[in-house]
């Protein structure tokens, strides 16, 4: 089990993020981009995650998340370790990558330097390995969570609405459309009468939306 990640509640949603060793921009191709987003489906449909939010930056990712069954903390072991090993390789095979050897120099660097660095994605973008899951219990919680994350490329000037990024749950909650990654709507799942009780708490969400 990795200490980056302690999820006391494995019953409640959490906000996770995950940056790149030394943040360098290894999501700035589609190629790239899209084995994340394939990693992110794959543990949707096989490993237990339940996913209510996500945005792929190109040095970091955010994510809000559950679980069906598996922790957490292994769900996002798997993701990042299987993630890492498939960019690596995508990176190594890519001709038209100018970067190559300075990336794989310093995946590598950063690994023999740190043992914990085991792949190119680290626990958590500020304090790296020392960061923790933020537990979403409270309505303000969710909220300001859900619109830092989806705010992210508009604060860094890439779009001017959030719904405008590509790899982003904000197609999702903004428009009539479906993103990449099918998501668990925080608006829609809280008014189904499928609910699961130890999770109506996140799903109260939905007042925010209406107020």
């Amino acid at each position: 089990m990795s200490r980056n990640y302690k999820f006391h509640d494995q019953s409640q949603i959490y906000f996770v993020s995950f940056a790149t060793v030394n943040f360098i921009d290894v999501f700035t191709r589609d190629a790239y981009l899209f084995i994340m987003v394939d990693s992110l489906k794959y543990c949707i449909e096989n490993k237990d995650l339940e996913l209510y939010a996500r945005i792929i930056m190109s040095n970091h990712v955010h994510l809000i998340i559950g679980t069906r069954g598996e922790p957490m903390e292994n769900i996002l072991r798997d993701l990042k370790k299987h993630t890492s090993k498939k960019i690596v390789a995508a990176i190594t095979e890519n001709p038209e990558e100018s970067r190559k050897e300075w990336m794989i120099w310093m995946f590598e660097r950063a690994g023999k330097k740190n043992p914990n660095n085991i792949n190119i994605l680290l626990a958590g973008r500020r304090t790296k390995q020392h960061n923790q899951p933020i537990q979403l219990d409270t309505i303000t919680k969710i909220k300001q969570r859900l619109d830092y994350l989806h705010e992210n490329p508009v604060t860094a000037g890439f779009v001017d609405k959030p719904e405008h990024w590509r790899f982003s749950s904000a197609i999702d909650y903004y428009t009539n459309n479906k993103g990449l990654i099918e998501i668990i709507n925080l608006e829609i799942c809280y008014i189904s009468y499928k609910l699961k009780p130890r999770k109506m708490i996140a799903k109260i969400c939905l007042i925010l939306f209406i107020l």
